[in-house]
């Protein structure tokens, strides 16, 4: 499975948590995109599983439950790429914001991969 003993170790799921705490602040209660109740819940939605997923991955009992979990993790970065660039086009972003964050998720997304590969050898 992996050398670490609890997901919190996984630098790949701190980073993720970062990446949510990073992103929560831009669809808080006083931003343009507030009053967009399904757009706010959607992206927060998938930025928070991305490390879920991870972290529930971590805590099944083979490396093959694992994989799927990351695989489901690497998905909900995409959702979040996504959204991210739809943001700006419905003005609740700057660009420069989205593509801030938009670089941060395909970072994370490519961690991700990374720890796939190294799962499956």
């Amino acid at each position: 499975m992996s050398l670490a003993k609890r997901f919190e170790d996984l630098e790949v799921w701190q980073a993720a948590q970062d990446f949510a705490v990073q992103l929560y602040p831009f669809f808080g209660p006083e931003s343009p995109a507030a009053r967009d109740f399904a757009f706010v819940n959607q992206i927060r939605a998938a930025v928070v599983s991305i490390s879920n997923n991870i972290a529930e991955g971590f805590e099944c009992s083979s490396s093959k439950e694992f994989d799927r979990f990351l695989v489901i993790a690497k998905r909900s970065c995409g959702e979040v790429r996504s959204m991210l660039w739809l943001a700006p086009r419905l003005e609740y972003l700057s660009a420069d914001q989205a593509s801030q964050l938009r670089d941060t998720a395909e970072v994370l997304s490519k961690r991700i991969a990374a720890l796939i590969r190294s799962l499956n050898g």
